[in-house]
């Protein structure tokens, strides 16, 4: 297995609370990927919501996604006062969150020798 080099993924899955419209997820998520426009070490951003058909979400109902080059961009993204003043703004129509930071290994499945 190879872990990337440096690559970190950090994983927002989120359930959003009943009073949140459509409207504003979307505005929240649009937010967030504005992000990526002032945190240099934020290199880039996805989300999705769960489609998935085995019912095992715990409730949770959407992923964002960022990556980082580093863990020490991690940690500058996260103290940064832009992502600070986004989690005062997302953090109220958040009902339950976890977070997770990963480092993307690969599997080599080459012949050997």
């Amino acid at each position: 297995m190879e872990e990337a080099k440096g690559v970190v993924k950090h994983i927002f899955v989120a359930k959003f609370k009943d009073g949140t419209t459509p409207n504003q997820i979307d505005h929240l998520i649009r937010e967030m990927a504005n992000l990526v426009n002032l945190i240099e070490p934020l290199k880039s951003f996805h989300w999705g919501k769960d489609v998935s058909a085995e019912n095992k979400n715990q409730g949770f109902t959407h992923v964002l996604e960022s990556t980082f080059e580093s863990m020490e961009g991690v940690a500058e993204y996260i103290a940064h006062p832009a992502h600070v003043e986004y989690a005062k703004a997302l953090l109220p129509h958040v009902e339950k969150y976890m977070v997770i930071d990963y480092k993307p290994t690969t599997l080599n499945f080459g012949l050997e020798g």
